[in-house]
């Protein structure tokens, strides 16, 4: 898929940080001088869609954006740091179980093949954000009754939703956005009664604090100057 086909999707911080990062390279191999880098990275900072980043680095060598996936950075296919998250073996653990009280499964841990957890009258916590996987492709099965699950990925990984819901439901929002190259791929599946299954794609708040940190060092380094009077 090229640039052209989505450009109006909009870009998410982690795509604005990895073509920051392109940026910086290209500075330090000389490809770009200072002018150019500082306009270049407010131009980043500053686009909300795939249409707008991928002009930044187009005539950049080995970086290739293109929209809707990561290869905005010039890291080999599949992607940053994917290869070595998915580990194989069976898993942390494979099921969780929550009656009138709740479960959580986050942090360094590993996610396993097929993932089953029950909620009834309570509700559970499945983070991926740190997780290793198993496989390149997980399932999640998720039974709620009365109860709810909520699963929280973390930018680039595939999202297939094929729960059913009666009287309840299953959250497809994240549903359909392309995944990184060598990402891995989550299913979501399962039954939700009065109940419900969300899924909800958010940073590591490690991730957060380092975006707003690059963010506010960038400001700094923009603000006019004030004149001072003779």
């Amino acid at each position: 898929m090229t640039d052209d086909a989505v450009p109006d999707l909009r870009a998410s911080d982690a795509d604005r940080e990895r073509v920051a990062g392109i940026l910086r390279d290209a500075v330090a191999e000389g490809r770009l001088d200072m002018a150019e880098f500082e306009e270049r990275l407010d131009a980043t900072y500053k686009a909300r869609t795939y249409g707008e980043l991928a002009p930044i680095t187009r005539d950049l060598p080995a970086t290739g954006v293109t929209a809707p996936s990561v290869s905005l950075s010039k890291e080999p296919a599949g992607g940053p740091g994917w290869a070595g998250r998915i580990v194989g073996g069976e898993g942390s653990s494979t099921w969780a179980v929550a009656v009138m009280s709740g479960f959580q499964r986050k942090g360094r841990w590993t996610m396993p093949r097929r993932f089953t957890c029950f909620a009834f009258w309570g509700g559970g916590e499945i983070d991926l954000r740190e997780a290793d996987f198993a496989d390149r492709e997980v399932e999640i099965n998720a039974i709620a009754i009365m109860g709810g699950v909520d699963i929280i990925v973390p930018p680039g990984v595939e999202v297939v939703v094929r729960g059913i819901g009666v009287m309840g439901g299953f959250d497809h929002q994240e549903e359909g956005v392309p995944g990184d190259p060598g990402a891995p791929r989550v299913i979501v599946t399962g039954f939700a009664f009065w109940g419900g299954v969300g899924v909800q794609r958010k940073q590591t708040r490690a991730e957060k604090q380092r975006i707003r940190e690059e963010r506010r060092r960038h400001n700094l380094d923009h603000r006019p100057r004030r004149q001072l009077d003779g």
